[in-house]
């Protein structure tokens, strides 16, 4: 019998000269990346007189002098994607892994002139991303099936015994995509909001699946910024018998500062963004309910 050629063979012309002879690529300029493998700047534009919106960074007046720039632009904020940078603040936080379309999400939600329906758009498309992603998170079960041809076929499923949480407001936005994913997966719901005098998270509302401590728990909220709202949800989940090691916090953006307080409140917590980024748009939950 004769061999099948190999397609994974690599095609040239003679004498072409080899991969060890070609010269180095040109080092990468600053505030750009290679196709592959690198993280891309953010570059957030200082706003103008009367404008500007809750996520975006107050201007230093010490870095622009220094910086000597007059064109109005902030200095690059760079993501903290890195490994090094990500241990710093826990193994227990997870990122998906960036693509383009993450990215072009991301940039729609960040828009201020982004019109209520593309926002929610798009809002609801990387909620479902970070859904799906956090349902991999969850234990699973070999099992074998039989198909239609009568073949066996080894395959998996989800244990049974998981349920969402949502963080009132903003978290409810991510009901949809859970459901989506899970029809039948019981939700429920936690409000807390800050006292006026103390300025406090405080916790007016809860209400979970009467067995919740048996459960795999996957707490919805979207913007991470103190992280202070999350760490008083997880105190009431464990005062109903819930252990941190079972929750995964699902979010779409995080600040540095929110993702390490969690973690360090919880060491045990899992924590699943999109984005680790100084400026996270805290305008999320106005915008998608339309009270912005």
């Amino acid at each position: 019998m004769e061999t099948m050629p190999c397609h994974n063979q690599q095609l040239g012309t003679a004498g072409a000269p080899r991969p060890e002879e070609l010269p180095p690529p040109p080092p990468p300029v600053a505030g750009t990346g290679s196709a592959c493998g690198s993280t891309r700047l953010i570059r957030f534009a200082e706003p103008g007189p009367g404008g500007g919106s809750s996520d975006s960074p107050s201007p230093d007046s010490s870095s622009s002098s220094n910086n000597g720039s007059s064109n109005g632009v902030l200095p690059l904020l760079p993501p903290v994607s890195s490994p090094q940078q990500l241990l710093l603040i826990g193994s227990q936080l997870k990122l998906l892994p960036m693509n383009d379309q993450i990215r072009e999400l991301q940039t729609i939600i960040r828009d201020k002139t982004a019109s209520r329906g593309d926002f929610v758009f798009s809002a609801d498309r990387l909620i479902r991303l970070v859904v799906e992603e956090g349902l991999n998170q969850l234990p699973y079960t070999e099992c074998t099936v039989t198909t239609p041809t009568g073949y066996k076929y080894e395959g998996v499923k989800f244990e049974k015994g998981n349920c969402g949480v949502s963080i009132m407001r903003s978290g409810e936005a991510m009901e949809q995509g859970l459901r989506d994913c899970c029809r039948s997966i019981r939700i429920g719901k936690i409000l807390i909001q800050s006292d006026e005098e103390t300025q406090r998270a405080k916790v007016y509302y809860a209400k979970f699946p009467p067995d919740i401590y048996r459960r795999k728990v996957l707490l919805m909220y979207p913007i991470l910024s103190t992280g202070n709202t999350v760490i008083e949800a997880v105190k009431v989940l464990i005062e109903h018998g819930v252990q941190p090691s079972v929750i995964i916090l699902l979010s779409l953006f995080s600040t540095p500062h929110g993702a390490k307080s969690i973690i360090q409140e919880f060491p045990e917590i899992t924590i699943l963004t999109t984005e680790v980024h100084p400026v996270a748009p805290t305008h999320f939950g106005q915008k998608y309910f339309g009270t912005d």
